[in-house]
């Protein structure tokens, strides 16, 4: 156990030490921010990275076998209407936990945030039935996502101008620390109600269904409700260090019942599968209930260093550059912190080692992790150039994901799985807590619209490894058919000759 906690202490400290050097950096030179401003960033920073670090030490010893356990008794009970339904309320009970989903729904006014979870917590388990069903009846990955996303942009066109933008920030939200893992162990347990070859191939695509679920049920709620007012981030004024501490003693009983309220239905739903079905035994269950401490434990952590401190600072620093940086200058420092980010997120090095796994070394993980780096560093320049130039958020989603969908007609399955569930990689915590807020301070201080301006940056950023993965699978295209050509394979009755071209003499 301890070495896996410093295990995850090294990937949460890596994570956050980008935005903090970047923060630093920007302070020093061009945004300078006030000393205790300061003082509250670097503490949160510390606490966000042990949250962040009990929090994923919690989901590998419990949220992920929870998950594998519901999943594995789910397809044990073969009886196709409990699955359907069951797996709708896992799918809605584990968005109601998902951090990030709170993190969003705090930052927009004029919507009660009960309505923006459960709008998004119905959208993922709608998704995550459709999922399913498409596993079970073999439905090609592609076909279904192209009828989502052009659902999606013809829902575009009706859904409230200041909206849409927030739409479409839903589902990269979402599909957050809890959710990706926890769906990704049951998918694992689904894939294996047929358990042929294409396995490997349906283990991955739920999460991709899982993002733009929530698009869809956001899009449709914009028909009825119109978000209203400015940002609710507030930069506390802050004159000592008492003032801080008295910030988080303030903050902590929120949050303590918030995460609760969160966590409460997966456990139900698990005992309920442990009485019916599972009857684990009791090291297992003492495992699982340490891991679901260690869980609340860090989320609590999380979220409070999230909204006291972490997104204070990044609305405040958005404000200051904007006043001390010419606009090319915050399109720069957009690029390099969404560069910077990205390259030190602890599941991109999952992505990368599965990527050169699956192509057997075509594509190097280094390659994948440098492709990466530079869309997510596109992601945020073209924010900030949305910020400065009034662009809707449509002219990017709707060509980049009519090209993602083109690539997919062409490249292997896998790929095209593979990438639309790497969009919920790269929108990782720092995505919701940083970034959006940099972008709302930015946009506020520039006199813009937040809603169809500034929202839409993690969006953004969940696109683009999308269109890079798929470019990616493009190049390993190419290189297997050139792979083809180098060898003649002709069949001759019941055997196989290889001829050397070069050569031109049969090979054993």
């Amino acid at each position: 156990m301890k070495k896996l906690l410093w295990a995850k202490f090294k990937e949460s400290f890596l994570a956050v030490l980008p935005i903090i050097v970047i923060v630093l950096v920007l302070t020093l030179t061009v945004a300078p921010m006030p000393f205790y401003s300061m003082v509250l960033f670097l503490l949160s920073a510390m606490m966000m990275i042990l949250g962040i670090t009990l929090f994923n030490l919690g989901v590998d010893v419990s949220l992920m076998p929870i998950g594998e356990h519901v999943g594995s008794g789910l397809v044990k009970s073969r009886n196709l209407r409990l699955i359907v339904v069951l797996t709708f309320v896992i799918g809605t009970f584990i968005s109601i936990a998902e951090p990030d989903l709170h993190v969003l729904a705090g930052q927009i006014s004029g919507i009660p945030n009960a309505v923006i979870i459960a709008a998004v917590s119905a959208g993922v388990g709608i998704a995550l039935v459709g999922a399913f069903l498409r596993i079970l009846f073999q439905v090609r990955l592609a076909q279904l996502l192209a009828i989502c996303y052009i659902l999606a942009f013809i829902l575009s066109g009706f859904t409230s101008k200041n909206f849409f933008s927030i739409a479409w920030e839903a589902g990269a939200v979402t599909t957050g620390p809890i959710m990706v893992p926890f769906v990704m162990a049951l998918g694992l347990g689904l894939a294996s109600v047929r358990g042929d070859k294409t396995t490997e191939e349906d283990s991955f695509g739920l999460v991709a269904f899982c993002l733009v679920g929530p698009i869809l049920t956001m899009l449709f709620l914009g028909l009825f409700f119109e978000p209203s007012g400015g940002s609710v981030l507030v930069i506390p004024e802050l004159l000592s260090l008492g003032n801080i501490f008295l910030l988080y003693l303030a903050s902590f009983p929120e949050y303590l019942g918030q995460v609760a309220l969160a966590l409460l239905p997966i456990l139900l739903l698990f005992i309920v599968f442990q009485l019916v079905s599972l009857r684990l035994r009791k090291k297992t269950l003492l495992k699982i209930l340490i891991g679901t401490v260690y869980t609340y434990m860090g989320l609590v952590l999380f979220l409070t260093s999230v909204n006291v401190g972490f997104m204070p600072v990044g609305y405040q620093l958005g404000g200051s550059l904007i006043t001390n940086v010419p606009p090319w200058a915050l399109i720069l420092i957009g690029l390099a912190t969404g560069y910077f980010v990205v390259a030190a997120e602890p599941a991109v090095f999952v992505l990368k080692e599965q990527v050169e796994e699956i192509t057997d070394g075509a594509i190097p993980g280094r390659t994948m992790g440098i492709g990466l780096s530079i869309g997510v560093a596109a992601s945020v320049g073209l924010s900030m150039f949305r910020i400065l130039t009034d662009t809707s958020l449509l002219y990017f989603v709707i060509p980049g994901y009519i090209i993602a969908l083109l690539l997919a007609r062409i490249v292997p399955p896998l790929f095209t799985a593979v990438a639309f569930d790497s969009g919920a990689v790269a929108s990782g915590p720092l995505a919701a807590t940083f970034l959006l807020p940099l972008a709302i301070g930015a946009c506020e201080t520039v006199g813009g619209n937040i809603f169809t301006n500034a929202f839409g940056i993690v969006a953004l950023v969940a696109l683009t490894p999308v269109l890079t993965i798929q470019c990616f699978g493009l190049v390993y295209l190419f290189k297997a058919k050139r792979a083809e050509k180098e060898v003649m394979i002709p069949v001759v009755e019941d055997s196989i000759i290889i001829y050397d071209k070069e050569e031109n003499i049969p090979k054993k």
